[in-house]
């Protein structure tokens, strides 16, 4: 099995998809445990002191006026597990969790949390155990960290609250920690705060969101080629030349990606037949524009993910050089603060609200009539009898819908908490959620969208579609997308579609013809 080796410069995102989503291993490195113990040195000499430290001997947020006694700083750092162990709702996603573990993981290995090097590898312990806390959807603001969901996730390492195991049945925690052998931790000064202060949940969505993201948009290139293809268009628009004079790279990109899928057409450059067109609608013409500004946004959102990724997100945190006993000190700050990653995850579902958007159109044109070109209405197989995929195109404005609502900014919002004194929040996590699910409607849409196309490129007989195109045909009707018929109902079409772009397949079937896609 795959093992990731987390040190004290960060991880990449390859490592949290490996460990979200791959279940790969991990190991703390040499040089992390060794950042991780002098760190803590810090932490100790300044507990030692009479004089009070945020977070080593004070309380928390509002309540950080009192100083606390050594007797109960112990009781302190689990109370503060507990206390804002307080989620409601439903169950947040495995991969979810892991990656939010994994990423806190991450910054308490930077050396700039103070937190034990046990602690540390009983994170790791757990997660190679595949035991998944329970998260519930509801309880970050998206500042001072993802607090409730990391608390659920600091309960399980306390012995405490309930987790599921690597059989995917739920248990009290510290039977399953029991089970394979790993102690249940006592917290010490700061090493609770530190559990919990930092943006790793909405992180490790926008991390996953990505990758989902970048299949989809390579997805909507060939599916947007494809109904450019059917509606026997023109692809004289993708030229090259013609996307230079406006440099977006994006753009660029998305354009070379349908020329790729059109080459060897002989359905396009029909729309002087017939019923001659001067150019395309919109929704065809324009759909290298779409994608690409959204491409653009997604380079946006890796770069602040990046970033993201090499920093040492908590509050407060410990730094190794300067005045104060041992050469290191402890300095409050606002860097669990959300909203350089709030504002890109809203940036991403706006950009997949406009790109489910412009598909919708295109599968609506393919079913008129009117504007289809020759089409039989709906695609039907008996128009009459057969409905074709009228009611398909109704699920995919539905989606298009609900996909709007949720282009509607979480970051733009902020509610004071802790009596004022968290009186700006970022509402990252409510972005990320909210994007995972627009994420999902998207893989709907583009799915709907191929079923109508392939549908219809089998309707134009007389003329061969690209050599791309035909293997995207074919390898549909392999994973079981039928096409329409009076004596059939379409769910499992819909399903099967789905599965085929959500899995990578619409790309890698047309990539075996092409070559790598941009």
């Amino acid at each position: 099995m795959h093992t990731v080796v987390v040190g004290t410069s960060g991880v990449t995102a390859s490592d949290v998809l490996a460990v979200a989503r791959g279940g790969a291993r991990i190991e703390l490195s040499a040089q992390a445990v060794a950042a991780l113990a002098a760190a803590r040195e810090i932490v100790d000499a300044l507990a030692a002191k009479p004089d009070p430290v945020y977070g080593v001997s004070t309380g928390f947020g509002a309540l950080a006026t009192r100083h606390i006694s050594p007797e109960l700083r112990a009781q302190l750092q689990r109370n503060i597990v507990r206390s804002h162990a307080a989620g409601m709702g439903p169950r947040v996603e495995r991969e979810v969790v892991r990656a939010l573990m994994f990423l806190r993981l991450k910054t308490v290995c930077s050396g700039h949390t103070g937190v034990r090097p046990e602690v540390a590898q009983t994170m790791a312990d757990v997660l190679n155990a595949g035991i998944t806390p329970v998260v519930h959807e509801y309880g970050s603001l998206g500042c001072s960290g993802d607090l409730a969901p990391l608390s659920h996730c600091a309960l399980t390492l306390m012995g405490e609250g309930d987790a599921e195991g690597p059989d995917g049945v739920v248990r009290p925690a510290g039977e399953l920690l029991a089970e394979h052998g790993i102690q249940p931790v006592e917290l010490r000064e700061k090493e609770g705060l530190a559990l919990l202060n930092g943006t790793d949940g909405m992180l490790g969505m926008l991390i996953m969101a990505l990758d989902d993201l970048d299949i989809l948009y390579k997805s909507a290139d060939i599916t947007a080629a494809l109904t450019l293809e059917a509606l026997l268009g023109t692809d004289r628009v993708l030229a090259p030349e013609l996307h230079a004079i406006r440099p977006h790279p994006g753009q660029a990109a998305a354009a070379a990606n349908m020329l790729a899928v059109l080459e060897g057409s002989q359905l396009t450059g029909h729309h002087q037949d017939d019923a001659p067109r001067v150019q395309d609608a919109y929704s065809v013409r324009c759909a290298p524009q779409v994608a690409g500004a959204g491409r653009d946004t997604l380079a946006h959102a890796r770069l602040v993910a990046e970033r993201e990724l090499a920093a040492a997100v908590d509050n407060p945190v410990v730094l190794p050089e300067g005045i104060g006993t041992g050469g290191g000190r402890v300095e409050s700050n606002g860097n669990f603060h959300g909203a350089p990653v709030a504002y890109v995850l809203d940036f991403l579902a706006v950009a997949a609200a406009d790109l489910g958007s412009i598909a919708e159109r295109r599968t609506d044109r393919l079913l008129d009539k009117n504007r289809s070109h020759g089409l039989p209405p709906f695609l039907a197989d008996d128009a009459g009898v057969d409905s074709g995929l009228m009611i398909a195109q109704y699920t995919q404005a539905a989606l298009v819908s609900e996909m709007k609502r949720l282009a509607v900014p979480a970051s733009a919002d902020s509610i004071p908490s802790s009596a004022m004194q968290e009186d700006h929040v970022s509402m990252g996590w409510s972005a990320a959620r909210k994007l995972r699910t627009a994420v999902d409607n998207l893989t709907r849409i583009i799915a709907i969208e191929l079923y109508a196309a392939t549908r219809a490129l089998e309707l134009r007989e007389g003329l061969a579609p690209a050599p791309a195109s035909q293997a995207v045909v074919e390898a549909v009707r392999a994973a079981g997308v039928q096409g329409p018929g009076p004596d059939r109902f379409l769910a499992p079409d819909l399903a099967a579609a789905e599965a085929f772009v959500r899995g990578g397949d619409l790309v890698a079937a047309v990539e075996k013809v092409t070559g790598p896609l941009r």
